[in-house]
């Protein structure tokens, strides 16, 4: 079910208790079950689509890759069989007051139905032997320079019982978070399928001089009073060594965002740059000289 959301589908947050998943489960259970639906297809579509959602959200570890990787990275690991397994549904509907799982007619109905090959509900025939290895995910620092400017990077991983080195091209804008897929690089399956695959994630190092926000980049500047008073034109550098002039009309207030368009971080599809935004900060003196205080007060007179 490619684009599930499984959280949806039991009408709980994801931020549920194990408590409250097998509640929304049993109350979903008991309305759309066969032995209460009596042939209705599309109730019985429904259970197996709240079946399939809770086999995945009661169980620690598949919930953990679900959230992870999202709906539909978690169906392209997760085969229905390795949805099911380890998953006793005979119990849990016998605890729910139903048949077995195979006989969903419990009471002597008869009613029988598939949840479709690999499930604990249908054939399982040579899904165990193509079951693909668990992938893998190395988390990757990254400064910033690197996520601008690309960078080649050598990465040492255990593969297959050994300790394996690889070079990974790391493209430009791959800010925290995105990910690269090495195929086959994960582990090994048991069964004597594909192995999975290594994921590069990366995370990039603060910088002292930009704050990263997706794509955009902030940085700060400061100018005296005066300059924000009657308006100045200040130098920014940029993440390249580039040094950019920028003006800051008068009555330029403390906090000001001011953006330089195509100056931030290259997205990895199509290279459009992100923008940089200089944040102004209007310095005030902590001390003044006789002549300053002076001049304020003069000022002051004025109303101003």
């Amino acid at each position: 079910m490619p684009g599930t959301d499984y959280y949806q589908i039991l009408g709980v947050n994801r931020n549920a208790k194990s408590d409250e998943i097998k509640k929304a489960y049993r109350k979903l259970a008991m309305k759309y079950h066969p032995d209460h639906t009596k042939g209705d297809k599309q109730a019985e579509d429904k259970f197996k689509k709240i079946s399939e959602a809770y086999a995945v959200l009661s169980d620690k570890e598949k919930r953990k890759q679900y959230d992870t990787f999202g709906s539909e990275g978690f169906q392209q690991r997760f085969s229905q069989e390795d949805i099911f397994r380890n998953f006793d549904f005979s119990d849990i509907l016998r605890e729910f007051g139903f048949g077995g799982a195979n006989n969903f007619g419990g009471r002597g109905s008869g009613t029988r139905f598939s949840f479709g090959s690999g499930s604990p509900f249908g054939h399982q025939s040579n899904q165990r032997a193509q079951m693909k290895g668990s992938d893998l995910v190395y988390e990757l620092s990254l400064t910033l320079a690197e996520v601008i400017n690309g960078v080649t990077k050598t990465i040492s991983f255990s593969h297959k019982g050994r300790a394996e080195k690889i070079s990974v091209n790391i493209p430009k804008g791959m800010i925290t978070g995105k990910k690269l897929r090495l195929a086959g690089k994960g582990e090994p399956s048991p069964y004597g399928g594909p192995p999975g695959d290594l994921f590069i994630q990366s995370k990039m190092i603060s910088d002292p001089a930009f704050v990263v926000e997706n794509h955009d980049l902030i940085t700060h500047r400061e100018v005296k009073l005066s300059e924000a008073l009657l308006g100045t034109e200040i130098s920014v550098p940029t993440p390249e060594g580039r040094q950019l002039s920028l003006k800051i009309p008068p009555g330029t207030r403390h906090g000001t965002k001011m953006r330089l368009g195509g100056h931030g971080i290259p997205k990895m599809r199509g290279g459009i740059k992100g923008d940089l935004f200089v944040q102004i900060h209007i310095a005030l003196p902590k001390d003044l000289t006789s002549e300053q205080k002076n001049l304020i007060e003069k000022l002051a007179d004025t109303g101003m």
